[in-house]
């Protein structure tokens, strides 16, 4: 099943994607409000659902905007380039080995296929990152891989866009990105239901989905989701350690190997070829299973500066501190 928030003739429904065509669900229904009440009540929805309406006649919305959004970086492919272009190393540090790392990213910038990806405010080197990200449909916390399958209702393509040249300069102070991955991530087109992608899965347990990304209609790069190192019960498992996932939650995988960011080929390349994004960019992607997204990229909103840090002051004495 394949499930969409879209907007027809001034009217944003929820609804069933059945090949070219989507079923409106009854008016006032959400996806994420679907997700928590529970699979049994999301189906008795979706059989209930209206007459369909083409699909070339809609706008598709994000299908829901997620309470939060984690990003692993689960290819060894893609952190063999990026170090080199992005980071100050030449390899894979052994930490990546160990767990399954992710950061949190901002559910506020979420958009949907079609659109606009705004620049980053400062940004000069713009980059796309070509990931499926799994949605989860039930709470759970301290969960086995085993059980963590039964907590993800579906998957998504998402595009982590990415201001690098930002990114560079925020991770040499140890924390992560922030405002390089903090203007616009893309999620959709629709949420494809777990059980659609089983036939997909390989005797290793990983999804083996063909994964492509074009830029102005020219491939550069493609990958198998196969490729991962963990596969997503994994990256379930080691999000509800110590805490809790709820239904709505998106767990993105990193971006794929083989191209799947300008980054990762720089890296290798020893070059910024192909160059960063340009305005009036048409970034595509697609993933078997699931679908296709596409973005243009516009212009953003000018930096308001910030000033630099002050020195660091001198000591002083504490409030109560005798002086005399």
């Amino acid at each position: 099943m394949r499930l969409t928030t879209y907007t027809f003739e001034g009217e944003t429904r929820c609804g069933v994607v059945e090949g070219d065509a989507v079923r409106p669900l009854e008016a006032g229904t959400d996806l994420l409000g679907l997700l928590r009440a529970g699979e049994a009540t999301l189906r008795e929805a979706a059989r209930s659902a209206g007459a369909p309406v083409p699909l070339a006649g809609v706008r598709l919305e994000v299908p829901f905007t997620p309470p939060t959004v984690r990003d692993f970086v689960a290819f060894e492919e893609h952190v063999e380039g990026v170090v080199r272009s992005v980071g100050d190393g030449r390899e894979v540090v052994p930490e990546w080995y160990r767990a399954p790392t992710f950061y949190f990213t901002n559910p506020y910038a979420v958009i949907g296929t079609g659109d606009p990806a705004p620049v980053p405010p400062g940004c000069r080197v713009l980059d796309f990152e070509l990931e499926v990200a799994a949605v989860i449909g039930r709470a759970g916390r301290d969960l086995t891989p085993e059980r963590a399958r039964d907590h993800i209702a579906g998957y998504m393509i998402m595009n982590d866009w990415s201001a690098r040249d930002l990114q560079g300069r925020e991770m040499k102070v140890n924390l992560g990105p922030a405002k390089g991955k903090d203007t616009a991530t893309t999620l959709g087109p629709w949420l494809v239901t777990a059980d659609e992608l089983e036939p997909f899965r390989d005797a290793d347990g990983f999804l083996s989905l063909a994964m492509s990304v074009s830029v102005n209609g020219a491939e550069i790069g493609r990958d198998l989701l196969s490729n991962m190192g963990w596969p997503f019960e994994d990256l379930v498992a080691y999000a509800s350690r110590g805490t809790w996932v709820r239904p709505g939650d998106v767990l993105g995988s990193g971006t794929c190997g083989n191209g799947g960011c300008l980054a990762e080929l720089w890296g290798r390349r020893g070059r910024q070829e192909p160059p960063p994004l340009r305005i009036g960019d048409l970034v595509e992607m697609t993933v078997e299973g699931i679908g296709t997204v596409a973005n243009t990229v516009v212009a953003g909103a000018d930096p308001v500066e910030i000033p630099p840090a002050r020195p660091r002051p001198r000591n002083r004495p504490l409030p109560g501190t005798p002086t005399g």
